[in-house]
């Protein structure tokens, strides 16, 4: 049985925390609260079109007036609340909405503490939901659970404003008030039971192996999303999750995998390699339904690749697309139950193929026994794969021009039990980062061993993430870790 751990938005303790609600606290900050109450109104609109968003025949619905959450709406004709007043029962009961509005300054010294390069975050606890507009945004990201969308029933949401606090840094906070719940509504009102702007310290990791997130049963296939998060999937549990860089992990898609009435019989039925398309669509490989799989701008999927001359695929494994939108995947049985042997099994290799964005599949290589990891060079030059392969541990060049194949490096011969998993390559000198026996090894783009990176636990992939792209996200079996390389 796994222990749960925190989930919320840097759980740590802050160095310094300013109540908002406070005439201290807002003082300091430079901030007042205004308030309005909101309501919902009838509106023309039209009902959903052929391609999924609207267009089709016209219709009423209803929107929220007003809509307050941009920075330079004008609240000046609204009423003042003082900090303390925050408290005060509004909305007018049932369902009722209303607006909080405040301008927060990072002050030059909280105490005797100086806050420049720290972490700001924002919290806010609303009976009984909120939305929090920061500087006019309300990320919408697939998987995300509080934050600036509702959290829960009177729970906390937690807003990193920055990670890099500067003195004079101004933002303005628009909090959405809901009374709930919405389908049985109560008999009370809407009132802030807190609100605070908490700094953290901020720690250099460069060169250290962090654990950030752990209690998995085997991590795998990890990406940085465009919205700045890291998903990774868990192929024996059948789930995709998202972990954010403040700390919290949440399933960001369940069934990631398959969802058939004989799921027992599958030791990894889910997800494993992940990968965005030039365009930002989330691409996965899928074992138990044996297909890669797009995820398309309104959520509906497109099936990219199931079958190779008439002949079901192995287990998409892991996948890497060419910036002119080709998609390069190794295709090995691993995700099968009875893998190599499997009944089902139609293709009689396991593959490495290449899917031109006009949909034309093509083999690349079917010798390999167990394909698995796989990069281009930054040039695109070069495809590497990894064999996960006892007998044959290396990692395979192809030249993609010519059709030329060597073999890049052997570790054959390495202690460990591992053979090769996942690729990443730095993209600023084209060195490789290899999961093999016993870490990482970081292989120059000739071939040469530089180093192996020692990671607490077996890693099988990984992926740039973090802001700047200068952070390793490591996937090993129960937890995720983080390594620096800023070089």
């Amino acid at each position: 049985m796994r222990l749960p751990g925190p989930t919320e938005v840097l759980p740590g303790k802050p160095a310094a925390i300013v109540d908002l609600r406070s005439a201290d606290g807002a003082a300091l900050v430079g901030g007042t609260w205004r308030y309005a109450d909101a309501s919902i109104r009838e509106v023309a609109f039209t009902d959903v079109a052929d391609h999924l968003g609207p267009g089709g025949a016209p219709n009423r619905t209803y929107d929220v007036e007003p809509r307050a959450q941009a920075p330079d709406f004008d609240d000046s004709a609204w009423r003042v609340l003082t900090p303390e007043e925050t408290t005060l029962r509004l909305g007018h009961g049932r369902v009722s909405f209303n607006w909080y509005r405040i301008e927060v300054e990072i002050p030059q010294r909280v105490g005797e503490l100086d806050p420049t390069g720290m972490t700001a975050v924002f919290e806010v606890v609303l009976d009984d939901y909120a939305e929090v507009w920061v500087d006019g945004e309300l990320p919408l990201a697939l998987g995300t659970t509080g934050g600036q969308v509702v959290g829960g029933f009177n729970a906390p949401n937690r807003v990193v404003l920055t990670r890099d606090a500067r003195p004079g840094q101004r933002f303005s906070l628009a909090v959405f008030g809901i009374n709930g719940p919405i389908s049985a509504s109560p008999e009370n009102y809407i009132w802030m039971r807190s609100a605070t702007l908490e700094l953290h310290a901020t720690r250099s990791h460069n060169g250290h192996v962090e654990q950030v997130a752990t209690g998995f049963e085997f991590t795998e296939g990890p990406v940085w999303s465009p919205e700045g998060a890291l998903l990774f999937s868990s192929p024996n549990t059948n789930a995709i999750y998202r972990w954010s860089p403040e700390g919290s992990v949440h399933v960001f898609r369940p069934k990631s995998g398959y969802a058939g009435l004989d799921i027992g019989r599958y030791t990894q039925p889910g997800s494993n390699g992940l990968a965005f398309d030039p365009e930002g669509r989330l691409t996965i490989c899928q074992h138990g339904n044996r297909r890669v799989l797009r995820v398309e701008p309104h959520g509906n999927t497109t099936v990219l690749a199931d079958r190779y001359d008439g002949r079901r695929l192995n287990s998409p494994n892991d996948l890497v697309y060419r910036s002119d939108g080709t998609l390069f995947f190794t295709d090995p049985p691993f995700g099968l139950p009875g893998m190599d042997d499997d009944p089902d099994r139609e293709l009689d290799f396991s593959g490495v193929f290449m899917l031109a964005p006009g949909g034309e599949l093509t083999v690349v290589d079917d010798t390999l026994g167990g394909p698995n990891g796989i990069a281009l060079s930054p040039d695109e030059r070069f495809l590497y794969v990894g064999n996960w392969d006892l007998e044959a541990k290396v990692v395979v060049r192809y030249e993609l021009a010519t059709g030329a194949r060597d073999v890049l490096f052997d570790m054959t011969g390495a202690p460990g039990e591992d053979a090769i998993d996942g690729i990443e390559v730095d993209p600023r000198d084209g060195q490789l980062y290899v999961c093999g026996p016993g870490g990482i090894w970081v292989i120059s783009a000739d071939g040469e061993h530089l180093e192996t990176i020692e990671v607490p636990e077996a890693p099988h992939n990984l992926a740039w993430g973090d802001d700047d792209g200068r952070t390793l996200y490591v996937t090993a079996l129960s937890s995720i870790y983080r390594i620096r390389r800023e070089r």
